[in-house]
Order: structure tokens, then sequence, then C-alpha cells
């Protein structure tokens, strides 16, 4: 009779016996730092006796299996650091007796459950790295824990009030929380670093912002710190002193020259130091520094600040100074943890030990090429829960390290690089050399080259498919394979050999422009990822082949689904309607204010809306995104998107911000309520759009007449009239008047209340609105001028035809990028559609 498997920190690999079904008296069960692979078992599920269950740092995949529910006794719960797939919370509600939660970066996504503020026994909660939303729990208040690890999601909302005025350890940095917070930097119980969204970056403090930006002009260029030491000199450089003993939540800042912050509590030692001291009198080699160090359970981040733009070279000081070298019990401790800078990972499962060939020496490893491109440098060292966690004792474990240099790669008296001599030098070269490219790519010398040297470049930032293996795929692009048209080019439905489904966008060969969105397309998207984003699994570039490969999305598109024809549309219940409401709202709040690009999508509509086989929705077509920046605003020469759905003030002056993606949606929440096309549902002739035939109804206090009639009787009013209201509050004319697409998720959610839209026709901002869709609906051939681009702008437009609706996407350009080319979009009956931006 087993009751007991303690096997964290070997060397076991392969997967968890089936056997280990059998072990219903197991109580205490722990794999920590192991290498065992495959799924976590269903079988967890028959150990309903089990009172401690640690998974930490193996190569297990998730997602969490169901049968978890089932461990009604359990009482310390550890699981982290699982590959796989994304998932959302598990099902916990029946383990009431929880002391420890931790399930850390195992990909969760969605809100944290109310039912956790019940567990009247909790005393440490740490789900941080996952990619949770909503806002923190109210019931939250009530646990009475020591210590609270939220860091690193995309929680929102404000701050409560219970958490600032707690004296527990709690963190909540690196989220997307709002409203003003009266928190200064220095807590020694509180971190906030980096938790509040960037729309809200001019109303609270410079450290509680994304990317910690300097609050004056940045004026430093090189950076010395003697991680947990004092002050000292070494080749003839000033190591600044860190001495600072906190860390479960901690963050410190010397001057706004540099900081750290840590994350995390030692697992059985919640009384452990977080800084490193030379225990067993080691003869350390090098300099004084390697005496000391700076440890941390889980995160620990440094941070040079107001640091000038340019290129500096780290280097990173190492030393192990906590596990012994004489071959007893405290040798067999192993240190393992991963370092990124600028977010990128430069060093996967770092042992010092190894790197340094024992311990008690002191290395250093460097990294010559790091830009700062902001006025922030960021070093993060995280434990992913592998190695030993008790040798020689509790608290020796996660990263460590000895000091940081930091110094420019340029001339900080003239600007210049170091290698800006050479480079002139060279640039002559290259001048020549370009003539020549173009000289050959224009057929003078030997033939075109078909492949656009920026299209090249791209297969080291995705991944890489060959031509043979998307032949194989699509069976050589049979027709009977394929799935949809676009102006992009057709689009095929494959399956790898691994039996993942694909989609297979294929440019076409006679698209120049499609060239260009097609590196847009990649370059957005490969940054970006989130469960309401269609996933790009990668490229392919061969001859005159440009291929983008997506996962396959069993329901196609939105429009398809509400609008398609008879044979096509789906029986969208009022529950699943508002999960894909939400679901596209998530995903845009995802692009505006949590990922680490701040984008504008420009061509939000129901065909860039797909659903997959659970009818969740991901926002497709990225060809016509762009970047959002120069302070969240810009007036575009460059007019893309489509009729009806684009914003008023982007559509007749070019200014583009966020708020148009805003407006977008409100089209598309509109359409998901009636089942209706915008552009193409007229109640009554003198109606252009549904939206105006929505503003009627607001007016006339009627607004549910615009619901579906496949809906019936079968829907709640007061949620359906939630989704017109905030429809219509997303689509004022006025863009300052639209809702961050966060607090649009809130609502949706019935988390923040609703103030309902009041908008008359017949404004002067609605006649704006109608104005500037007539004039691009003008012929193609049109020339328009305004005051807002001063010059004259060519028209052209692309019509979806032989389907059931009417999608046109429309391209205003200056005089200098008109182009003499034209493109349509056909929507076939199974439709990835793709608009260009010509």
């Amino acid at each position: 009779m087993v009751s007991c498997s303690l096997l964290s920190g070997n060397n076991f690999t392969g997967t968890i016996p089936d056997s280990f079904g059998n072990l219903k008296n197991l109580t205490d069960f722990r794999i920590d730092g192991s290498t065992l692979s495959g799924n976590i078992p269903a079988l967890i599920g028959n150990w309903t006796k089990i009172d401690r269950l640690d998974m930490q740092g193996t190569s297990m995949d998730g997602p969490i299996p169901s049968t978890i529910s089932q461990l009604k006794n359990i009482t310390e719960l550890r699981i982290s650091d699982l590959n796989g797939t994304s998932m959302t919370f598990p099902d916990l509600q029946e383990m009431k007796q929880l002391d420890i939660l931790i399930l850390r970066n195992c990909l969760i996504t969605g809100p944290i459950p109310d039912y956790i503020g019940a567990f009247t026994a909790l005393k440490t909660l740490d789900l941080s790295f996952n990619m949770l939303t909503g806002q923190i729990p109210g019931t939250f208040q009530s646990l009475k824990f020591n210590y609270m690890f939220l860091n690193n999601n995309s929680l929102s909302g404000a701050v409560p009030d219970w958490i600032i005025d707690s004296k527990e350890d709690i963190d909540i940095s690196y989220n997307n929380f709002t409203g003003l917070s009266t928190v200064g930097c220095q807590s020694s119980t509180l971190n906030l670093i980096s938790s509040h969204s960037t729309a809200e970056s001019n109303s609270v403090a410079w450290c509680l912002r994304k990317d910690l930006p300097c609050s004056k002009k940045p004026k430093h260029y090189s950076l010395f710190i003697n991680c947990g030491g004092g002050k000292t000199t070494f080749e003839g450089n000033e190591y600044e002193e860190d001495l600072a003993t906190e860390g479960p939540s901690y963050f410190y800042s010397s001057s706004e020259k540099w900081a750290y912050s840590s994350t995390g509590v030692f697992t059985g030692n919640g009384r452990a130091t977080y800084k490193a001291n030379n225990t067993f009198g080691l003869n350390v080699n090098g300099s004084e520094f390697y005496q000391t160090a700076r440890l941390a359970p889980n995160s620990l981040k440094y941070y040079g600040l107001c640091l000038r733009k340019g290129s500096y070279k780290v280097r990173l000081h190492f030393a192990e100074i906590m596990y012994s070298d004489d071959q007893t019990f405290s040798s067999l401790g192993k240190r393992l943890f991963d370092v990124s800078i600028q977010g990128d990972k430069v060093l996967k499962d770092f042992n010092i030990m190894e790197e340094a060939k024992g311990t008690g020496k002191g290395t250093f490893v460097d990294f010559n090429d790091v830009h700062v491109n902001g006025s922030t440098l960021e070093i993060h060292l995280y434990w992913s829960g592998k190695g030993t966690s008790a040798i020689p004792s509790r608290g020796v474990y996660g990263p460590l390290i000895s000091a940081i240099s930091v110094t420019p790669n340029f001339d900080p008296h003239t600007g210049l690089s170091v290698g800006a001599i050479v480079g002139i030098v060279v640039a002559s070269c290259a001048f020549l050399l370009l003539i020549l490219v173009v000289l050959r790519m224009k057929g003078y010398l030997g033939g075109k080259d078909l492949e656009d040297k920026e299209l090249r470049a791209l297969e080291l930032q995705t991944g890489y498919f060959s031509l043979r293996q998307i032949k194989a795929a699509t069976g050589n692009f049979d027709p009977a394979n394929k799935i949809g048209e676009g102006g992009f080019g057709p689009v095929y439905k494959g399956v790898l050999p691994d039996g993942v489904v694909i989609a297979v966008k294929q440019l076409s060969s006679k698209s120049k422009q499609g060239n260009r969105e097609f590196v847009n397309e990649i370059g957005m998207i490969s940054a970006l990822q989130h469960p309401n984003l269609v996933r790009l699994f990668g490229c392919c570039i061969e001859g005159n082949q440009l291929l983008l490969i997506y996962e396959y999305m069993e329901n196609n598109s939105l429009a398809r689904a509400l609008f398609g024809r008879e044979d096509q549309r789906l029986k969208l219940d009022w529950p699943t309607r508002k999960k894909i409401c939400l679901g596209i709202a998530r995903g845009l709040a995802y692009l505006h204010e949590e990922s680490r690009l701040k984008i504008v999508h420009r061509d939000i509509k129901a065909t860039n809306v797909l659903l997959d086989k659970d009818l969740n929705a991901k926002i497709s077509d990225f060809g016509l995104a762009k970047l959002d920046e120069e302070e969240n605003t810009h007036i575009s020469t460059r007019i893309a998107g489509t009729i009806g759905y684009m914003a008023p003030e982007y559509a007749m002056r070019g200014y583009l911000t966020d708020k148009a993606d805003v407006y977008s949606f409100g089209i598309v929440a509109l359409e998901i309520v009636s089942g209706k096309s915008n552009t193409n549902y007229r109640p009554k002739e003198e109606f252009v759009y549904l939206l105006d035939w929505a503003y009627v109804l607001q007016e006339q206090g009627s607004l549910l007449e615009l619901v579906d009639p496949i809906l019936g009787s079968h829907y709640p009013e007061e949620e359906v009239m939630r989704m017109l209201n905030i429809a219509l509050l997303c689509t004022n004319p006025s863009p300052t008047l639209r809702p961050l697409m966060s607090s649009v998720v809130s609502m949706l959610e019935g988390k923040s209340p609703i103030q309902a839209p009041l908008i008359k026709r017949g404004s002067p901002n609605e006649d704006l609105r109608f104005k500037a869709f007539e004039r691009i609906s003008q012929d193609s051939h049109s020339h328009i001028s305004t005051s807002a681009f001063s010059v004259d702008s060519q028209v052209q437009r692309s019509m979806s035809m032989d389907g059931p609706w009417i999608d046109s996407s429309v391209s205003i350009t200056s005089k200098n990028e008109v182009r003499d080319h034209s493109s349509s979009s056909k929507l076939l009956p199974d439709l990835y559609d793709v608009n260009l931006d010509l």
C-alpha cells in the first residue's frame, strides 16, 4: 500500500505509468524538477485521498484534466510551467481545504473564478504568468492569505482598495489595470510595477506604466550593480550596492537609474533570505562581488532605467555559493533557471556550476548587441520549477546572479556606434551591391528574382514550411480542397502528416500589392498570441510562391454563419452570440492594450471573424493592420478598410486611432444581434445602413425590434439591450466618446454599468458619417481632395460578389502611392476573405 511518492529532483523520463491509477490510498505525490513528459493523466482523479500534489517544472503538457475536481481532500496543489495548448481555469470548486494553490505558467485563460474566495484556509495563491483576464474577484477580500501572486496576466479594471490597504505580500505587476492609483513606486509588500494599461499611462506614476518609461530625458549609458552586495570596484568601474532584503513581492528603484523586481516565496520556507552569501566559506575566484548574490524563488527582474537609445553590451556575472563542493549531501543541489533580455530568452535551463565548472568559481556570460529602443533595459531571471528545491535546505533554489554590467556599443559623446566608421566604408560597397541587385530584379543581369528580399528575411521570423510539405498537405492545391478566395488569392484546406488541419492562403502571382500585405500580415500576427486571434503556424516562401499557413477554422466566418446562403447559415442561440461578441472584444482589447505591439486592425468586420469548431470567435486578416504609435494617433494619407465598417473620422479625415476598431466592433455587434448585414439591410429606402435604422429604433424606444427573428422569444431582454447599447456607444460619431475595448469587455461581462448612448439622427456628425461613405463609394476612378490630405487621391475599391452580402474594401492612396493596377475579391461558398490595401 503506497501512500507517499516523493520523486522530485530526479532524472526520470517517459510518462506517468497507467498503473499509478491504482494508488487510491496515495496522500503525497511529488515529481517537481523531473523530466517526465506527456499529458497530465486523467488517472490522478483516482487519488481521492491525496493531501499534496506537486508537479512543478516537469516536461508535461496541459491541459489539466477535468478529473482533478475529484481531489476534495487536497490541501497543497502545485502545478507549473506546462507545455501544450491553452485552457480555461480548471474546476477546483470542491477543494475547500486548500492551503496552498499554485498554478503558475499553465497557459490558463479567461477570468479567475469567484469561488476561490470561499477557500477560507488558503494562505498562498500563485496564478502568475498565465493569460488570465477580467477583474480580481471581489470575493478575494475575505481571504486571510499570506501571499498572493497574480502578476504577468491580463487582468483589468481598477485595483481594489483592499489590495492597496493590505499588509500581506501581493504581486499584481504586469497586468492591464485602469484608473488612478495613489500608490507610489516603493512598497515592501505590494508590487504594482508595469501594472496599468497604456491608455492610463499619463495618469499614473512612471513605475506603474508599461515598459517603465523614463519620467525625464534619458541620460544614462552604463550600469554596474553588485547584486546582493555592497559597493565595490572592479576593472576601474564602481559597482553600486544592492542590499535590500525584501523579496516575496518587492520593487526597488535606485534614483531612476536601475531597479529590480522580485516575486515568489520559497517552498516550505517563508523566512528564507533573498540575498545569497558564501555559506560554506568557499574560496571564490574572481572579484569580490562573487561572494554575494541576489536570489529569488520564482522571478527576478533587473532594469536599466533612463538609458539612451542604442546598442549595449550586457555582462551577467554568476558564482554558485550556496552549494558545497565536498561530495556531501549539500553538494547534490542542482540550480536551473532561464534568462531573458528585452523579452527574448537568451539562456534556457542555465546551470551556474556547469558553466563555471564547479562551485565557488566566478563566471560571466556576455550579450554583445542588446538594443534599447525606448529607455528601459529588462533582464529577467525565471525559475521554471526545474532542479532541486530542498538541498541543502529549503530556500536555496531559484535564479541567482552576482553582478551586472551594461556598457554602450557607441560613443556616448558623439553618438556614433563602435562600428560606425567601418559601416561608412561598407556602405559604399553596399550601395554598389544594391544597384546590382536592382538591375538583376529588373531583368538586366540574367533574369528577375521574383522573391523580394523583404519576404526572404521573414523565414527567420516565423515557422517555415517547404513548398513540398504544403503541396502534400493540400493535394497539390487540389480544387476540391479550395475553401475560399479573396483579393490576396485562393485559400486551401490541408492536412499535415501529424493530422493537424491547416488553412493555406496562397498569394496570387498577379498581385503585386499582395506582397506588401503578405509582409504586413506575417510581421503583425507572428508577434501576437491570444485565444481570440487566428493562430499563424508559419509561411512558405519558395520561388514565386508566397503562402501563409493558419490554423483551420471549422465553422468558417461569422458573416457566413449569420447571413450566408440558407444552407450555410448556423443556428446561433443567444449564449453563442454573446460568446462570439465577447471573444471579438477580448481579441481587440489584447491588440489595443495588452500585446507588446499596440495594433489597430483597421478592417474589423464579420468576414474577418472566424469561428472554430466550438464557435469561439477569432480575429483574422491582419493585412491592413497598423502599429498604434505616435501618441496613439496619426493622420494617414492611405485609408484602408471596408465600406460600412469604417469610422467616420478615419474615412473622412484619415484620423486613425484604436477607436476606429471600436467603431467597427460596434457595427459587428449590431450584426450579431440582428443577424443582418450592416451594408445590405435596408428596411426602408431612406436608410443607408443597419446602423441608421438602429438609431431610429433607439429614438423610438424599440431597439428590441432589431433582434434576429430566428431567436424568437428565446433571449434575455436585459442582456440583448446591454449589447445593443454597447454597440451604439461604440459607434458614437465622436471617437473620444467611444469606450476602450477593455471597458467594452467589462460591460459585456456585466461587471461595469453602461451609459446608454444618446445620438440623434440628422446631427452634423451623423451627416459627416454618411457623407464620408458616399464619397468613398464613388466611381473607382474619381478623384477626392480633402483638407486632411491636401493632395488629390484616387479611390479604388474591390467588391465581393457571388455571396449573400456585399463587402467593399477600399484604400485611398496619396498621389505618390497610386499604382496602375486593380484588384477584386470573390467570396466562395466557404470563405476565408482577404481584403487588400490598394
